[in-house]
């Protein structure tokens, strides 16, 4: 399962780079991925025999889920693909436990140790090598995008650190909480995209990047539901290795599929990356969930 989620999750960021590779607006793109995920999710939903509740507060959670955890980082991920490698999307997109560590333990839920705040540090000094003018990257003045490519991490570690330390009020499970969060989102960034003049007109001929675009929403729906059932069936600490293949993934599939190459730097910058990752993974004995207990909630 965590090698399918990894390379699934791995292969958006390719399909995100092309549905870019046409020039289409970032809010365009964001709009129609809403609307996918929605129609994918419901199905999941309606096969779970669950769905959506829409009281006052989880509409509330659905419009803060919708906003922090996939308008304005997929937005930014979607501007920052048109200037930035998928590989280079990858590598980025690692660092949201390097954020999440830290706002952990400014929430309580957390606590400081040594070996992770050295794993941020090995984090960050991969990014300042990607960075460093000798990584020869594309073209220059790509700092700024690098810095864009960031933020999206930074909201889910955000977003994360919520439903960690308040979401078990919320009477939801994570994949309703998705669910609403689509639905919710759908008409809002459609709305948005016609307003700022960036809507897509999907009655018209398809190629790459359309298709690339609902088969990224449909596999980020897709593997999103899975890393949570993963979740609950397997525990947090087993199922946050599933960050290590998301990066391998990204990074092969775009060279195999993209034909994207890395300098010495950029590889010296992945490997930073994951010395950082496994430092500061939590360190837990009971990884797994007992066996008894699986095999209670199995029957």
């Amino acid at each position: 399962m965590l090698l399918a989620i990894g390379a699934g999750w791995g292969a958006v960021f390719s399909l995100i780079k092309i549905a870019v590779s046409t020039g289409h607006p970032p809010l365009g793109l964001m709009a129609w991925q809403f609307v996918s995920m929605a129609l994918v999710l419901v199905a999941i939903n309606t096969w779970r025999g669950k769905h959506a509740p829409w009281g006052q507060r989880q509409i509330a959670v659905y419009l803060m889920l919708a906003c922090l955890g996939s308008l304005v980082p997929n937005v930014l991920t979607y501007a920052a693909a048109a200037h930035l490698s998928a590989g280079l999307l990858s590598i980025l997109s690692a660092t949201l436990p390097l954020f999440a560590f830290p706002i952990a333990i400014w929430l309580g839920t957390d606590r400081a140790e040594l070996r992770r705040v050295v794993g941020i540090l090995c984090g960050f000094a991969c990014v300042a090598l990607i960075l460093w003018p000798e990584a020869r990257l594309p073209n220059a003045g790509l700092a700024l995008w690098i810095a864009v490519a960031l933020v999206p991490s930074l909201l889910y570690a955000m977003e994360g650190n919520i439903i960690a330390k308040w979401g078990d009020g919320w009477g939801l499970d994570p994949i309703q909480m998705l669910t609403g969060a689509s639905i919710l989102g759908a008409p809002m960034t459609l709305m948005l995209a016609s307003v700022t003049g960036q809507y897509i007109d999907p009655i018209r001929p398809w190629g790459a990047p359309e298709w690339a675009l609902v088969i990224s929403a449909a596999l980020h729906a897709v593997v999103y539901a899975s890393y949570f059932w993963t979740v609950t069936r397997a525990g947090i600490v087993f199922a946050s290795q599933v960050s290590y293949l998301i990066t391998g993934f990204g990074v092969v599939i775009a060279m195999v599929v993209l034909g994207e190459r890395y300098a010495l730097h950029i590889w010296a910058g992945l490997g930073l990356m994951l010395v950082g990752l496994a430092l500061v993974r939590p360190r837990q004995k009971s990884g797994l969930v007992p066996r008894g207990a699986m095999q209670d909630n199995e029957r």
